[in-house]
């Protein structure tokens, strides 16, 4: 009887994952942990001091402050339970980590004019979770 295991193209003949994909894993899920927290501190402090933001007139994306902290609130906390899904090794964390991601560069997109160098530096982090989620070997997860 022969064997019919088929390896990813990353695993090579011993079945093990590259340290590339492993590294990527872990970059992706910390820096989604890390930035979750954050956006959930970010949308705390817009709910309970929502004066700390500056609010732009005729800004055609405009929402309350408050409003846009119950979004970075709760975006942020499903990002960092999506980050520990994807460090747990979990199937649906990288399809979710993904569509998280592009929904937190579109929130912090439309903020900008509120929060401008965090939010270009979350869109900037964002877009390198993205990639790195991307570019896992389909035996990572």
């Amino acid at each position: 009887m022969s064997d019919t295991t088929i390896h990813p193209p990353s695993a090579g003949a011993t079945g093990r994952t590259s340290g590339w994909a492993t590294g990527l894993t872990i970059f992706a899920s910390t820096i989604m942990i890390v930035v979750g927290i954050c956006q959930a501190l970010l949308g705390i402090a817009a709910l309970v001091h929502d004066e700390i933001y500056v609010s732009t007139p005729g800004y055609i994306y405009s929402f309350d402050i408050t409003g846009w902290g119950w979004v970075h609130l709760l975006l942020g906390a499903v990002v960092a339970l999506a980050g520990v899904a994807v460090i747990q090794r979990k199937t649906w964390g990288r399809l979710v980590g993904i569509v998280l991601a592009s929904l937190s560069i579109f929130a912090n997109f439309l903020f900008i004019p509120h929060y401008p160098v965090w939010s270009l530096l979350i869109i900037a982090l964002d877009v390198a979770v993205i990639w790195a989620l991307a570019c896992q070997q389909q035996d990572v997860v």
